[in-house]
């Protein structure tokens, strides 16, 4: 999957966030990229909307070529460059939708953290931990009708396989600095198969060196 052709920079913060699945996109596909950690918020007008993760393709000269943000749109844009998304619309689909319930589920987190109200916080907790269960029931099926395997769409690595891992490292190691009982709230939830999706991204030659 390796292109001699480009190479990038994801500019983010130096911390496990939104461009955790966009890292280890980058790592797999086996391209030759850079992270920059910008000044923050001096470098936030210098962005192309005032926010990160931004990712930089460079000319086989290291002249900037393209350039793009916001998590999801980076994602997309690399999984179906390098191949972890199908070109087929219809497949593609069936792997998009999951990272638009991933991002339902990550705004209703940051929603109860930055609540004030002690009943709105508890409100907002149980609508993520509701939300939260369904993706895992979704995620889960998706495993068994696979054959547990460990991968969610056929034998190989995939763009849902990414996000799903990329999900779960945030809310268990990124994000327990908002809150300090989310990793032990999220472990009890998950079911062997995600658990075994976890292994089999961690153990995957193309990942491995992240």
């Amino acid at each position: 999957m390796s292109s001699s052709n480009v190479s990038y920079t994801l500019r983010y913060f130096d911390i496990i966030g939104l461009a955790e699945s966009s890292r280890i996109l980058l790592t797999a596909a086996g391209v030759e990229w850079t992270e920059e950690h910008p000044e923050w918020p001096q470098e936030k007008p210098n962005q192309p909307h005032g926010r990160m993760p931004v990712l930089v393709e460079k000319n086989t000269d290291g002249s900037p070529d393209f350039v793009i943000c916001e998590s999801s749109n980076v994602e997309r844009y690399l999984a179906r460059t390098y191949g972890f998304l199908p070109a087929d619309l219809k497949q593609a689909a069936l792997q998009e939708q999951i990272r638009d319930l991933i991002s339902d589920v990550l705004s209703l987190f940051f929603t109860q953290v930055q609540c004030k109200d002690k009943d709105d916080k508890a409100e907002f907790q149980t609508k993520f931990e509701g939300l939260l269960e369904t993706l895992i029931k979704v995620q889960t099926k998706l495993l068994k009708d696979n054959g547990n395997t460990g991968r969610m769409f056929g034998d190989k690595l995939s763009y849902a396989d990414i996000i799903t891992y990329g999900l779960y490292i945030k809310l268990v190691v990124g994000f327990v600095k908002f809150n300090a009982d989310i990793a032990d709230n999220v472990k009890s939830k998950l079911t062997p198969e995600i658990v075994k999706l976890i292994s089999a991204v961690e153990s995957d030659p193309l990942v491995a060196k992240y």
